[in-house]
């Protein structure tokens, strides 16, 4: 073939430095259009992003030129600068160093974006952490407690 083509979907997930819930939602919109910024910048495209107090949900194509690593990278360094320039009380803002990848089927993909726009109500009943725990298992990652959270 002399063309490269792909198309792999990607559900993005990471929290704020210590879970801290300190994502204003006044700025929930303008960071996710951030985001969504960041994301055509390395090539992808953005579908869907959600945010809470203490963690992001970005769900996007991957570029066919950058590893998954550059770009959930980048989308977190960017947009954790962006944060920070956003007001006194944001000046010490981290992500997590880590992250969660998860791949999304086109037959799952409504699924995924509606699972991400309800956020909001999903963790009236759950926190970030049970979540992830529910996504690790759910995909067969296996993981250690003693180093998922930081």
């Amino acid at each position: 073939m002399a063309q490269s083509l792909a198309k792999i979907y990607i559900h993005g997930v990471f929290s704020t430095k210590n879970r801290e819930r300190v994502l204003p939602g006044d700025l929930a919109s303008a960071l996710h259009h951030y985001m969504g910024g960041i994301l055509r910048e390395l090539g992808c495209t953005s579908v869907e992003i959600n945010t809470e107090p203490d963690h992001a949900h970005v769900l996007f194509v991957l570029s066919r030129t950058k590893s998954l690593s550059e770009v959930i990278g980048e989308l977190k360094r960017g947009s954790g600068v962006w944060l920070q320039g956003q007001g006194p009380e944001l000046r010490g803002f981290h992500w997590q160093n880590g992250y969660g990848a998860f791949s999304v089927s086109q037959s799952g993909l409504d699924d995924v974006r509606q699972y991400i726009r309800n956020q909001h109500e999903h963790h009236q009943k759950l926190s970030f952490q049970d979540e992830l725990r529910v996504m690790l298992r759910k995909y067969d990652i296996e993981f250690d407690e003693r180093y998922v959270w930081d």
